[in-house]
């Protein structure tokens, strides 16, 4: 173990995360009073050039006037490359005691996130804001993946990070216009048998380095690592295996691009009730082991050491977090 100790990021339950687009404020309070852990109300990509302004005051009513009660509430800014996004950031932040945490798109060098801290540091101090904000950055450019390490270093308000699968792939030229899911040709085919007889070909993840990659750099410096959109919402099989992928790979959670994602979302990000009985039982078993001078054990025939106990006391936190949510 190294004795370099890492600060995590604030807490937070971030199974589900629902992009509301802040043109249509007729879904806020449909957001509001669903069962989703995170809402983001969106300026970026899904509102149009001449409707920023709008979407702008619209969201800035509706984080004054709606009840959000206990959910995280993000406002996702323009891109740093577009002028828009000062006064996404001054309005909101400046007009907006509710607001939690910025979504920061596009993020491609540790100076992105800097600029930003440094203008709403201001804000703060101006306004005598009490409540600090995080920020949420989005991975989804070839620069980003690039200096994703350094990235998660930049700020310490940095708490999570989120993988942007359609720009990612745009950035990289990948061959595919779907977001998320896999791709029929990205596989691999098995050895010719002797009796030439038919080869099998099998489908692969080719979002996989990316997003091991990502979760590595949030796991090594305390982050939130949350996957990002799947875009075809009338597939929730191709969602939840998508989500599954994600989730085995150690993410806290999925984007929803609709409101019918959010429960196969906070079901696959949520320990099965098996899941905690074997943890505690793991915990018990090895607390036994610690009475009689044991390092290790084993447990229904499989071997379980210190690090089974972190990994279990991981799964009985998270299922404690959300039964107080």
């Amino acid at each position: 173990m190294s004795a370099t100790i890492i600060e995590q990021a604030t807490p937070r339950l971030q199974r589900s995360e629902l992009a509301v687009p802040g043109t249509n404020p007729k879904f806020f309070e449909k957001a509001a009073q669903s069962e989703v852990d995170v809402i983001f109300l969106d300026l970026e990509d899904s509102i149009a050039p001449d409707e920023k302004e709008v979407a702008r005051k619209n969201i800035v009513a509706a984080l004054n006037e709606i009840d959000w009660g206990t959910k995280t509430m993000l406002v996702r800014i323009n891109g740093l490359d577009t002028h828009y996004m000062y006064k996404d950031v001054v309005e909101v932040v400046e007009n907006c005691p509710r607001l939690d945490m910025l979504l920061i798109p596009k993020v491609g060098v540790p100076a992105d996130v800097y600029a930003l801290d440094m203008l709403v540091t201001q804000i703060e101090q101006a306004k005598k804001r009490t409540k600090r904000l995080g920020f949420e950055v989005l991975i989804e450019t070839a620069l980003g993946m690039a200096n994703v390490e350094a990235i998660a270093q930049s700020s310490k308000r940095l708490e999570a990070m989120s993988f942007g699968v359609a720009d990612f792939a745009a950035s990289t030229r990948a061959r595919t216009t779907v977001i998320g899911g896999a791709h029929h040709e990205y596989g691999v085919l098995t050895d010719k048998t002797a009796d030439g007889g038919p080869r099998d070909f099998h489908w692969n993840d080719m979002w996989h380095f990316a997003q091991a990659r990502m979760v590595v750099a949030c796991r090594a410096y305390g982050l939130r690592p949350i996957d990002g959109p799947f875009g075809d919402f009338s597939d929730p099989d191709g969602y939840v295996a998508a989500a599954k992928r994600a989730a085995i790979l150690g993410y806290e959670g999925k984007w929803a691009i609709h409101p019918s994602q959010v429960a196969l979302a906070n079901q696959v990000f949520s320990p099965s009730e098996a899941d905690v009985t074997k943890a505690q039982r793991i915990l018990e078993a090895m607390a036994q082991a610690q009475r009689e001078g044991k390092g290790a054990v084993s447990l229904d025939g499989r071997l379980i050491d210190i690090a089974s106990i972190k990994m279990a006391e991981n799964l009985i936190q998270k299922a404690k977090t959300i039964k107080q949510s």
